[in-house]
């Protein structure tokens, strides 16, 4: 278990090689990493590094976070897993050339959808909120409350899940990602 954000029972799945908890949590996104399950693309990706906590029942996470996005689907944010087949990943994504909100829920398959940002925002924060067998994305940029709502969907209420951040870079030589904030509160 790793000491971070006030509490000592984080974990990591799928650690990368060189990261640091401090009065935050930044890391180097390793290459070749990626949570993805079958749809379109015809793979699944097990590998994105995540940094998180056990939580039973209702609760919510918030995520503040920086990242040096460079290539093709860097990208970084909050993350909830039930397990390798049930998900939801919500964060700042690089998408051709520009950078958006992106929201990933897999329940055995994964689906995507995306908001564009039409500028680079400094900090952004994203609050996932899970009450019973939903759970509400919504989002900050820059210090605002994360006000926004993002996405609502169906999530299994009745699992513990693995809540915290999370980073991958799927097809470019990895960037520097730093969360200024992982907390989870009750709902």
């Amino acid at each position: 278990m790793i000491m971070a954000f006030g509490a000592s029972d984080w974990q990591w799945i799928n650690p990368p090689r060189q990261w640091v908890a401090d009065d935050g949590l930044s890391l180097f996104c390793e290459p070749g990493t990626d949570l993805w399950r079958k749809t379109h693309y015809g793979y699944t990706y097990d590998t994105a590094h995540l940094f998180g906590r056990i939580v039973p029942g209702d609760f919510r996470l918030t995520v503040t976070l920086e990242g040096d996005y460079a290539e093709q689907y860097d990208q970084a944010g909050a993350v909830l897993r039930i397990d390798e087949r049930t998900w939801i990943k919500a964060g700042v994504e690089y998408v051709d050339g520009g950078y958006t909100l992106s929201t990933v829920v897999t329940r055995e398959r994964s689906d995507w959808s995306v908001v564009p940002l039409h500028s680079v925002a400094d900090h952004v924060t994203f609050d996932l909120e899970r009450v019973g067998d939903a759970v509400t994305v919504r989002y900050g940029l820059d210090g605002e409350r994360p006000d926004h709502l993002l996405r609502l969907a169906h999530f299994p209420a009745e699992a513990p899940v693995f809540a915290g951040a999370m980073a991958a870079a799927p097809a470019g030589k990895g960037f520097t990602v730093r969360f200024n904030e992982v907390r989870v509160t009750a709902a």
